[in-house]
């Protein structure tokens, strides 16, 4: 019998650094020789990751222990009405007119813009802010229009006629404007005869109600028993102030900062299940068509801004007297005197460059602001508030510069949010009286046995885990919670 070639015999290694046919490697791979450098530390090539911070900044959390959270906003305490009509010809010295929307039933357009004018009293079925006695302005609201009239109400709206009022006007040449002609009534006073009764009728107060629902938000991360045998040490830095090695469990503190981003996105973005969607439960208990989903959704804070405040869909306000339209606008809702501007980093040029361009010597943009910049100093091109009317203070928000969220949009891109400081005075219905609240607070369920802010448990079988026989650990995360939008009028919203 014959030694087999193959395999050959083993490479035996020379006492001395001499190459021989005997210590020759011909099958090189790293685990034979030249282990690589590694870095146990990540490189942190995004930065801080997180997006959350605008409702810390903002707002304030509190608890609740219902399914629905509801609070009264206080109406006007004066009353205009829009898009009036009245039949009689230019001179008349009377003229019966006409209110659109008082009196139309839910869903025949009573809600609908073109049509919707305030009732102070709802459960009268009438006009009941039009009285006898009482004075009104009448003015023609066409564009250019100078026509207006001062008369006063000789017969009120009836409930068979709840939209319709009689007046006589206080001129001698009576109505200036021609019949049928759009305009504008408000009650500015009332004028009685010596000797007569008092007002007829009363008012009652115009609160508005609103209502929010909280939703439940999850996460979970999951590592199985095996991977949990096999150490692999990561250095961490930076992100939420957490320093230190970890282990298998840095995908679990990724998965915590991205579940208390979502805790923050979500109240921001969310918005509530429509009839006739997918998502709603509108259907619940009707059979056929049942909504897979069966959810309820929440009001955001861009849905209730989007519908019950304020926007500017123009793009930016880059001059003065745009924002002076902004300013004009604020005026006529609370008149809030310090606002805080949430803006991405364009819009954020945008207000640097309008401010710098008020400098008469600011042609290049280097001698703005305290006027004593020198070759040794950093100079500095932005601003961070201004005034103008009102106190305006400019900040970044970095979840509407970030390319994975808001900043890598093009429909529905929001440029910034305009938020009003302080807080405001709203009825809890829970509490049933009078509170002080944030413009912008989150409710979150709890009760004396379970808080759901913010909960976090671990099931499976590893990782000292001793619920299940699943061989992993899953880390779970929980909360459930709402975000009250108080006086969203006060608040803007900047899209283009």
């Amino acid at each position: 019998m014959a030694v087999n070639a193959t395999p050959t015999y083993d490479l035996q290694p020379s006492a001395q650094q001499v190459p021989t046919e005997q210590n020759y490697m011909n099958n090189f791979d790293f685990l034979n020789q030249y282990l690589p450098d590694t870095y146990e530390k990540e490189f942190e090539r995004y930065g801080n990751r997180s997006v959350a911070s605008f409702l810390r900044m903002v707002g304030a959390e509190m608890p609740s222990n219902s399914d629905l959270i509801k609070w009264a906003e206080q109406g006007r305490l004066h009353v205009k009405y829009a898009r009036c009509t009245s039949g009689a010809a230019a001179a008349s010295l009377t003229a019966v007119w006409t209110v659109p929307g008082i009196g139309l039933a839910p869903g025949a357009g009573a809600n609908d813009p073109a049509n919707y004018n305030p009732q102070l009293n709802a459960n009268s079925g009438t006009l009941s802010a039009i009285r006898v006695g009482q004075t009104v302005m009448i003015s023609d609201n066409t564009a250019g229009s100078t026509l207006s009239n001062k008369a006063i109400v000789t017969v009120a709206p009836t409930s068979a006629a709840p939209n319709v009022f009689t007046v006589a006007y206080y001129e001698t040449g009576g109505q200036t404007m021609a019949a049928a002609v759009s305009c504008d009534i408000f009650i500015y006073g009332s004028e009685f005869n010596k000797g007569t009764n008092g007002m007829v009728g009363s008012l009652d107060s115009d609160d508005i109600f609103f209502d929010n629902k909280p939703i439940i938000i999850k996460d979970k991360y999951s590592v199985s028993g095996s991977d949990m045998a096999q150490i692999g040490w990561v250095e961490v830095t930076g992100e939420d102030g957490v320093n230190g090695y970890l282990w298998y469990l840095k995908s679990e503190h990724d998965t915590r900062l991205r579940f208390e981003d979502h805790m923050e996105t979500a109240m921001i973005e969310a918005v509530p299940a429509g009839a006739g969607s997918g998502a709603g439960d509108f259907l619940q208990g009707t059979g056929a068509g049942l909504s897979a989903a069966d959810l309820n959704g929440s009001d955001g804070i861009f849905f209730v801004v989007g519908n019950r405040g304020n926007v500017w869909g123009a793009g930016n306000p880059v001059t003065l007297a745009q924002f002076d339209s902004v300013i004009q606008r604020l005026d006529k809702q609370g008149a809030i005197e310090e606002n805080v501007i949430f803006v991405n980093r364009q819009f954020s040029f945008d207000i640097d460059d309008m401010l710098a361009a008020q400098n008469s010597y600011g042609a290049g943009g280097t001698s703005y602001g305290l006027f004593d910049n020198d070759e040794e100093m950093a100079l500095n091109l932005g601003f961070s508030g201004f005034r103008r009317g009102y106190d305006f203070y400019k900040t970044d928000w970095k979840y509407l510069n970030d390319p994975t969220m808001r900043g890598g949009l093009v429909a529905g891109k929001v440029n910034g949010l305009l938020v009003p400081a302080g807080s405001t005075s709203v009825y809890d219905q829970i509490l049933g009286k009078n509170a002080k609240r944030p413009f912008l607070h989150v409710r979150y369920r709890a009760s004396e046995t379970e808080d759901r802010r913010y909960k976090t448990w671990i099931t499976g079988s590893a990782g000292g885990a001793r619920t299940s026989d699943l061989d992993a650990m899953e880390v779970n995360f929980l909360t459930e919670r709402a975000v009250c939008t108080l006086g969203a009028n006060n608040f803007f919203l900047f899209q283009d």
